[in-house]
């Protein structure tokens, strides 16, 4: 992700409600008995979790970190990253998420892309109360699914 800091505007001065058409309370994370503060992984988590919601999504990620996670999964007790390919900032009152998607062949890659996007600013903003200023998307690849029932039998073109 880009070295971008979130101007003071962005980061708690601009006014509740997103450029998205989305309204949100800001104020919630604030009131007179403290703040709430949210960690970056809380929001990559629900970033990865509602672009892999959409259909052609296939999977979040480039190519070796893909490889170590498929590893991870395999070994007992190993959990799925949910937040691999997603990198985010947070600041007090907004947030913003690039991530990293592999698409299914066949499907349409900017109605894939607008479908993700919208379903992460919907989720982050529903679950955290953050404005969500832009989501970056990266097609870093296609799935090919090659008929077979194994889920490994898909290939990827690089």
């Amino acid at each position: 992700m880009a070295e971008r800091p979130i101007k003071a505007a962005e980061a708690g001065n601009a006014p509740s409600g997103s450029s998205s058409g989305h309204s949100i309370q800001v104020s919630a994370l604030e009131s007179d008995k403290g703040r709430t503060a949210i960690a970056d992984s809380v929001v990559a988590k629900i970033s990865g979790i509602a672009a892999r919601e959409i259909s052609g999504v296939h999977d979040l990620g480039k190519g070796v970190s893909r490889a170590f996670a498929s590893v991870r999964q395999r070994v007992p007790g190993g959990k799925p990253n949910v937040a691999q390919g997603v990198s985010v900032e947070v600041g007090e009152r907004q947030c913003a998420v690039d991530l990293t998607i592999i698409v299914e062949y066949g499907v349409a890659i900017s109605e894939v892309a607008h479908a993700v996007r919208e379903n992460i600013i919907e989720a982050v903003e529903r679950m955290t109360g953050l404005e969500v200023v832009e989501v970056n998307l990266s097609v870093d690849d296609i799935y090919i699914d090659m008929g077979d029932d194994d889920s490994s039998s898909g290939r990827s073109l690089q």
